[in-house]
């Protein structure tokens, strides 16, 4: 198994160099099986998790249960490693599931504990998915790097670095305050499930994959020593028999060396090769799309675009925004009628045939249709699931009720149900929102005392199998996660969906609304360390502000935006010059100034293709910056070769890697101001 899994590894480094230049080492790659093998499958390991069973802790239970351990290849790439322990007595048993990964320093797992007896379980309590130590006596302060989750505000995802000094606490969530907890597992001022901790000579990225309330902290004592703990932010209760539970999913990536921005492209080149959903074998590419609701509902709208020369990938019939748009029925209590959800079918009044000739049609001219869904909340009581099953909704909050996807009856037809939708309207894409906030608060009231807990347990569990499931029966179907925007981006979430709108924010069509293109600007510039794929929509036409929104996932939302030559021509250069940079958006990334949502500012980054010899820098100058030049030391040039730079405003020049990347100056006369810059190794 060692000698097959070293070859794997020196084959994949060697396909690695040539697409990115953030290859991890073969130090790199040891350091982490060797921290694998110590703290997870040793004889006498520290395990990296714990819990409380009837006020015992696990690591003075563990030691006396029965032990287990098995070995599989996922496939080419991974291993995974398992480790049981069975109390005979009382019918708990623990598994630790690890995957491992051939070419990349990264060990991940998930920690489940099931009552496999005939009584209930003692108290299970605390448990955490990571529970682990660094030792004491760190010679200079560690640094954790993160972002802001999304708050529909400019500064969502802003990039943070806080010291981690002796005798402090770092905790971080999605929102809790009093009797509230959001349970969207990227909501929030710290509710980001990713993490950058700098120690001396390298560090982890640390993810929490739960689309729940989770809970991270980072704890320094006083004598130096670094403690992080990581899971499900509550859990107090016992397990009845045959029940189930797991922790949040752990992924550890560990790096060498003192470049956080290689650290992170590390990251990314892990996340483009084993996280980013595939269909028939091949990762999601960059998309265009356009909306397909309300005056677009008929083809004519799809035309205008076709006319223009505007082919996008997908046709996006969203929620809709009141009773002329929304494609179901909607005739509920709630003034904006397209939070009046649970009913999931086509408004026979207004679609009688449903979608199914508008979605064959777009395939026919080689284009794909999404539909919008939003079936945990239940808006409207009188809709079909309020009136036929209310013994399935949790009390909710202002926006509806919650679909209990923890009882089985409800997550059996939802699977029926949104798979019959599936075939029947013909989608390619299905996008699933959850709007309205207070859902951990709604899971909550519902366990008693002894059970707090299970019911978010139980729902996040069926809400993953709920979506394994629509794409097993569907291999070509591709999804869509939102939640008001960017909230609910957890790795769990993002290794079956794509964020084709990263934050509501790029909704805001306002021209007033303050920093509208900076803090798209700004969300690019903190979520491409983390996420390579993300979308946005445009609502304008002019340079500056469609620049801001260049994305792997690209669209513009423009009234009226055939009414005149300017606007058309607008609309055809954004998705034409997007469309040529978003696979470069899939290299490696380079932050080229610090992050500012100033206006007095520049803002500026590169991604580069080395697999392609190709990358591409965006830079802006922004409303009020004084100087109308910026110089940025370009990253990951070969100094021997030879650039070509092309201004997609026109214009060429050659430089050398060697000069590109000990400086080259950027010139706008005027401002606001952007440029996108290709680069070609010649």
């Amino acid at each position: 198994m060692k000698t097959t899994l070293s070859l794997l590894t020196t084959l994949l480094l060697g396909q690695l160099a040539i697409l990115h230049a953030a290859v991890p080492s073969s130090q790199e790659n040891t350091a982490a099986a060797q921290w694998s093998q110590a703290n997870v499958f040793a004889e006498q390991a520290k395990l990296p998790f714990s819990f409380v069973l009837g006020g015992k802790s696990s690591d003075a239970l563990l030691p006396d249960w029965k032990r287990t351990d098995a070995v599989r290849n996922l496939d080419a790439q991974r291993r995974e490693r398992s480790r049981t322990w069975t109390d005979d007595k009382s019918g708990l048993q623990v598994r630790l599931i690890a995957t491992e990964y051939a070419g990349f320093p990264v060990v991940e797992w998930t920690l489940w504990l099931k009552n496999t007896g005939t009584a209930d379980t003692a108290t299970v309590e605390g448990i955490q998915g990571l529970d682990w130590k660094l030792p004491a006596g760190l010679d200079q302060q560690p640094r954790l790097h993160g972002i802001r989750g999304d708050t529909c505000a400019a500064e969502s995802f802003k990039p943070w670095t806080r010291e981690l000094k002796p005798s402090a606490r770092h905790v971080f969530s999605p929102p809790v305050k009093g009797g509230y907890a959001s349970g969207k597992s990227s909501d929030g001022p710290n509710g980001w499930p990713y993490w950058n901790l700098q120690t001396p000579g390298g560090g982890m990225i640390l993810a929490v994959g739960w689309p729940g309330q989770w809970e991270a902290a980072f704890d320094r004592g006083a004598n130096g020593a670094l403690h992080l703990k990581a899971g499900q932010q509550l859990t107090h209760l016992v397990l009845k028999p045959g029940e189930e539970i797991r922790t949040p999913s752990i992924t550890l990536l560990l790096w060498q060396g003192d470049d956080v921005v290689r650290a992170q492209n590390l990251w990314r080149t892990w996340y483009l090769a084993h996280v980013l959903p595939r269909i028939g074998g091949e990762p999601q590419p960059p998309t265009t799309q356009i909306q397909v609701g309300g005056s677009l509902a008929t083809w004519g709208g799809v035309q205008a675009f076709l006319n223009a020369g505007i082919k996008p990938d997908i046709l996006w019939r969203d929620a809709g925004s009141d009773s002329k748009s929304t494609w179901y029925p909607s005739a509920g209590p709630r003034k904006t009628e397209w939070l009046n959800t649970g009913t999931w079918e086509p408004d026979p009044a207004r679609y009688p045939q449903g979608f199914r000739p508008f979605s064959d049609k777009a395939r026919a001219n080689g284009m794909q249709f999404l539909l919008w869904f939003e079936p945990e909340r239940v808006g409207d009581p009188g809709s079909w699931l309020g009136k036929n099953h209310p013994e399935w909704l949790l009390p909710g909050n202002s926006a509806g009720d919650v679909l209990n996807l923890g009882n089985p009856d409800a997550l059996k037809w939802l699977i029926e149900h949104i798979d019959r939708m599936v075939k029947v309207e013909g989608l390619d894409w299905y996008r699933e929102d959850l709007n309205g906030d207070g859902y951990a608060t709604a899971w909550r009231k519902a366990d008693a005392p002894d059970r707090q807990g299970i019911t978010e347990n139980l729902h996040v569990q069926g809400h993953l199998a709920f979506w394994d499931e629509l794409r097993r029966r569907n291999p070509n179907l591709r999804l869509d996660s939102c939640a008001s925007g960017g909230r609910r981006n957890d790795l769990e979430t993002m290794r079956r969906s794509v964020p084709l709108l990263r934050s509501d924010w790029s909704c805001m069509p306002f021209k007033d609304t303050p920093l509208q293109r900076e803090g798209n600007q700004s969300q690019t510039y903190g979520l491409s360390s983390w996420l390579p794929w993300q979308g946005a929509g445009v609502h304008f036409t002019e340079n500056y502000s469609v620049r801001s929104y260049y994305l792997t996932g690209f669209g513009m939302i423009v009234p009226g935006w055939t009414k005149t030559p300017e606007s058309i021509a607008g609309v055809r250069k954004g998705y034409a010059e997007c469309r040529r940079i978003a696979p470069l958006m899939l290299g490696d990334y380079f932050p080229l100034t610090p992050h500012s949502l100033d206006t007095t500012s520049w803002i500026a980054w590169q991604f580069q293709r080395n697999d392609l010899g190709e990358g591409v820098v965006q830079a802006f100058r922004r409303p009020d910056a004084p100087d109308d030049t910026l110089t940025v030391k370009l990253r990951d040039l070969d100094p021997r070769r030879r650039y070509e730079i092309e201004n997609l405003d026109g214009g060429k020049e050659v430089r050398s890697g060697e000069e590109l990347m000990q400086g080259y100056a950027i010139t706008l006369r005027e401002k606001p101001a952007a440029v996108v810059l290709l680069l070609k190794a010649l």
